[in-house]
């Protein structure tokens, strides 16, 4: 098991929670997902997100658009 600090904290958005910064990442071996460690903008919550529930923000200078968001259970986004 490895925990790396990143600097700077990565802005992320994690799928069911919101937006944050992931400031540092666990990770368990091959036959795991990395846990990415995350401070959520709007509740202040701490959350260890697995890989598939993060995605990058938009960067446009690197040519990255914006993750589709998730539609809830009713099909609405």
């Amino acid at each position: 098991m490895t925990f790396t600090q990143l600097d700077p904290p990565l802005p992320i958005r994690v799928e069911e929670k919101g937006a944050g910064y992931a400031f540092a990442v666990i990770d368990y071996g091959q036959e795991h997902n990395l846990i990415w460690v995350t401070a959520i903008n709007e509740t202040g919550e701490i959350w260890c997100a697995p890989n598939p529930k993060v995605r990058m923000m938009a960067n446009w200078t690197m040519g990255r658009k914006r993750p589709p968001q998730p539609s809830d259970a009713c099909g609405q986004s």
